[in-house]
């Protein structure tokens, strides 16, 4: 008798598609989280100089909570073998990820329009900010809505 949560594997996927949106994702959560990663103490510096209107502890901590969030997606989207609390906070975190993008980019293009960069891919790589972000933003989460609906972690009902 263990009280650790065994791993269980992942349900299977409603149809192929969705196995593929979960991969692609997956390729760009990877890609934004490597990004960030790579100048971290600047990515943090940009993150403050958007001035969000939350407590200075909060907005500290944004940045690594994003990337954090990015990287902790991951597991649910290539159907990993994972304890089912962590699989669906997994979920969970796909759908975060692209809530918080979607603030962050609404709320760039609002007030700071002159900004060297949005932050997808860190700091190195100057990506304007712009309704392109915000569309991105939407764009993760219609690939998070798709593959939470594809890759479902409960039980599928048989018809």
């Amino acid at each position: 008798m263990s009280f650790l949560p065994h791993p269980t594997p992942a349900p299977i996927p409603k149809t192929p598609a969705a196995k593929q949106i979960g991969i692609l994702y997956t390729i760009l959560l990877t890609a934004m989280a490597v990004g960030q990663l790579f100048n971290f103490p600047a990515f943090v510096v940009l993150f403050n100089s958007f001035a969000f209107p939350f407590p200075g502890w909060f907005n500290a901590m944004l940045p690594a909570f994003l990337i954090a969030s990015e990287v902790f997606a991951i597991p649910f989207l290539l159907r990993m073998q994972l304890s089912p609390a962590f699989r669906w906070f997994s979920l969970f975190l796909g759908f975060l990820t692209a809530i918080i993008w979607l603030f962050v980019a609404l709320w760039v293009i609002t007030y700071y329009p002159l900004a060297k960069t949005i932050g997808f891919l860190g700091t190195d790589v100057h990506l304007v900010p712009g309704w392109w972000a915000v569309c991105m933003s939407l764009a993760f989460g219609i690939l998070a809505v798709w593959a939470a609906w594809g890759l479902w972690p409960g039980k599928h009902a048989k018809k």
